[in-house]
């Protein structure tokens, strides 16, 4: 198995170096490493000229995690392709566990790991509410993003069936993309703790922007308006899409933000007509 590593990056000097040192010291090597350079004005460059020659460094214009994801994606040559953000590492059997889990599912096409969660350098412990899981896992999805990009390997073909990144998504890229990936494809899980997500500071998307469910809102509408879904799935898909927006639609008011509560009216509007006739055998 030949895996790319892909990492996207913006002003992370110091992190970088920690995430591209996991990578170096995984018992079982990539067959490369790619950094897309998303807009950095540190010493980024520098650094990977001086400390990791091997590397296959490129920069680009500021234009957003997945532009700079999908960048690599495209310059990858291996077969599979790995995430790390830039502020992560890996644990040293992280690629070999993921390899060996593959071999022994040759159907499978995407593979996570369970993983470490760090605050302002303190171990927490993740809730009940964002534990992992294997299989056919869609609607397991549907409330939040439930695999990490630092965790997951996908061969090449699942971008070529479903799609890349949504670049015109500020946040919740990973959430739109886990869902078209997991309409289609078994997820295969790997149950140990191999990589490490640091959070808690400051440039992270969630602290960004508010209302992160606008994002998700938009990935369900994009899944209602595919054909990948079964009835089962599609019918998940527009209780949950319901949901975030009688959530979003409260904190728009709390905002007295009118706008964004018209919009949410009318959507709500529509969808529940959707679900009745859905419900009615009206579809």
């Amino acid at each position: 198995m030949n895996v790319s590593v892909v990492i996207p990056t913006c002003n992370r000097a110091g992190p970088l170096r920690r995430a591209l040192d996991s990578v170096l010291m995984q018992s079982r090597r990539p067959y490369e490493i790619i950094v897309v350079d998303d807009g950095s004005t540190d010493t980024t460059r520098d650094m990977i000229s001086r400390e990791f020659p091997g590397v296959d460094y490129s920069y680009q214009d500021n234009s957003g995690v997945s532009s700079a994801r999908n960048a690599g994606i495209e310059r990858a040559k291996g077969e599979w392709i790995a995430f790390l953000d830039s502020d992560d590492e890996w644990l040293p059997g992280k690629l070999a566990a993921q390899c060996q889990a593959l071999f022994l599912h040759p159907g499978c096409r995407i593979c996570h790991t369970d993983e470490i969660w760090i605050r302002r350098n303190k171990r927490v412990n993740p809730m009940r509410k964002h534990e992992k899981f294997g299989g056919w896992i869609y609607e397991k999805c549907l409330p939040r993003c439930v695999i990490s990009p630092s965790s997951v390997l996908i061969h090449e073909s699942v971008f070529e069936q479903v799609g890349k990144f949504d670049e015109n998504l500020p946040a919740c890229e990973d959430y739109d993309l886990w869902l078209r990936i997991c309409a289609v494809h078994q997820v295969l899980f790997v149950r140990e703790l191999l990589v490490k997500k640091y959070g808690g500071h400051g440039d992270q998307l969630s602290r960004k922007y508010w209302g992160m469910d606008r994002f998700r809102i938009g990935a369900l509408e994009k899944m209602l308006n595919t054909d990948a879904l079964n009835g089962p799935d599609r019918a998940a898909t527009l209780e949950t899409l319901l949901h975030k927006l009688r959530i979003l639609r409260a904190g728009a008011g709390k905002r007295n933000n009118t706008m964004l509560v018209q919009e949410c009216c009318e959507k709500i509007t529509a969808y529940e007509k959707l679900a009745l006739d859905r419900g009615s055998g009206g579809e």
